[in-house]
């Protein structure tokens, strides 16, 4: 026994290394059985907890009352949308739907519906998806909630004016690519935009009178909410486009059948026409004999075309009844406005008529009536604009327009008067700016 003994140690020190690896895998199998028995062991408790009824039932319940019960909607209105449509599409109940539409009855016709305009409402998921309110704008400043009575199971109806606070901006800027490009960057609103083109469309080309470099100021009306949000913009109250560096200031002059914009003069901007009836297009084709596009031959061209992007809005160019609004063969969607017994003008290759445009309806000079497009023999997205005097197609670029209105006497000093009070402010402004 001794002599084996002897010889185990001798063995074992001769292959110490060799003894050594094989207890240290023998340990390692031995670890690794002992964990892998103890980590199916948790998995069978994990298993049975979760597969345990009392378990599912209280995560149910917790997960139940995590999701919130009211679900706040605010929905813009799109095209094609109806009252019904809105409320099926958020699963409400018809029977919720026609409570609704009862208690709007004396309030007009609820389908009456405005593209952009937003609606309002708090629905109850877990009640059968009731209406706990409900809320619908009938005007910028105007609004009607409907709050649910859950005693009586019907709404109580609040009719909501916004007051709005009237604030005065000023804005200036240099013109490095267009006109409109920049007033954008400055925040100016769209519609002051517009409105800032079409008073000086009577006297400028927005596409060959301004250059790089030239530069404007403006002071308009915007009116605010509680919130300081932009409701809804009011009158320019002053403008100044610089061309070359020299002043083109307009004051507005608020008083009963002489409300307009006048030059330091006292002399309306206003001409029979405008010169251009469309905000930053270039002129692509002048009013003369051209290479037609599409015929391939040389003919007259009797207008003037302006290339623009698609949708750009299209103005007229002065007060009149439409005569025309339809599909007019080469010259695509037109409209044909005449102004008095002897102007009419034509624009074409529209790509839709503006809201309400059609035979018989008056418009006013500036207002929008379409939209450029490409219809009709068109090679590409413009407006094909034409000046008919006395039935004979005339070159509008070159028209000598009579100016509007002259403020004379009593009208002409308070005119002095008022375009002093703004001088005043602009400076006010300017200071304040700085």
């Amino acid at each position: 026994m001794r002599f084996n003994l002897y010889k185990i140690r001798l063995k074992i020190r001769k292959n110490k290394e060799l003894f050594l690896l094989i207890t240290l895998f023998l340990i390692s199998l031995i670890i690794t059985q002992i964990y892998n028995f103890n980590k199916q062991q948790t998995n069978k408790n994990y298993i049975n907890l979760i597969n345990n009824i009392y378990f599912q039932k209280n995560l149910k319940h917790i997960l139940d009352n995590l999701e919130p019960r009211y679900e706040i909607i605010e929905h813009t209105i799109k095209k094609g949308d109806t009252f019904d449509k809105i409320l099926n599409r958020y699963l409400v109940p018809e029977d919720e739907i026609n409570k609704i539409k009862k208690s709007f009855k004396k309030d007009g016709n609820i389908n009456r519906l405005k593209t952009g305009q937003i609606l309002n409402f708090t629905i109850d998921k877990l009640d059968n998806t009731k209406i706990v309110n409900f809320s619908l704008p009938i005007s910028r400043s105007e609004k009607i909630q409907l709050t649910r009575n859950f005693a009586l199971d019907d709404f109580k109806k609040t009719k909501i004016i916004t007051n709005l606070t009237k604030k005065i901006i000023f804005q200036e800027g240099v013109i490095l690519q267009s006109l409109y490009k920049t007033a954008v960057d400055l925040k100016i609103k769209p519609n002051i935009i517009i409105d800032f083109a079409r008073i000086y469309g009577f006297q400028i080309d927005f596409q060959r009178d301004i250059r790089k470099n030239d530069s404007f100021q403006i002071i308009y009306e915007v009116f605010v909410d509680d919130k300081g949000k932009v409701i809804e913009t009011g009158e320019i109250i002053f403008a100044d486009l610089k061309l070359k560096g020299q002043s083109n200031a307009l004051y507005y002059f608020n008083k009963k059948n002489y409300s307009d914009h006048y030059d330091g003069n006292g002399r309306s901007i206003k001409k029979a026409l405008m010169k251009t009836p469309i905000n930053g297009a270039r002129l692509s084709s002048s009013y003369g004999l051209r290479k037609h596009p599409i015929d391939g031959y040389t003919k007259m061209h009797r207008g003037t075309d302006f290339a623009a992007p698609l949708g750009t809005p299209i103005m007229a160019s002065g007060n009149g009844v439409i005569i025309r609004a339809q599909w007019c063969g080469g010259g695509g969607n037109c409209v044909k406005i005449k102004h008095n017994s002897s102007y009419s003008t034509i624009y074409a290759h529209m790509s839709k008529f503006a809201k309400g445009i059609k035979n018989g309806v008056r418009v006013k000079q500036g207002q929008i009536i379409g939209y450029v497009g490409s219809t009709g023999k068109s090679t590409g997205p413009h407006l094909h604009y034409e000046v008919i005097l006395n039935g004979k197609k005339i070159n509008s670029q070159t028209l000598k327009l009579p100016s509007g209105k002259i403020l004379k006497g009593k009208n002409r000093k308070l005119f002095e008067v008022q375009k002093i009070k703004i001088d005043v402010m602009k400076s006010e402004l300017i200071l304040n700016l700085n």
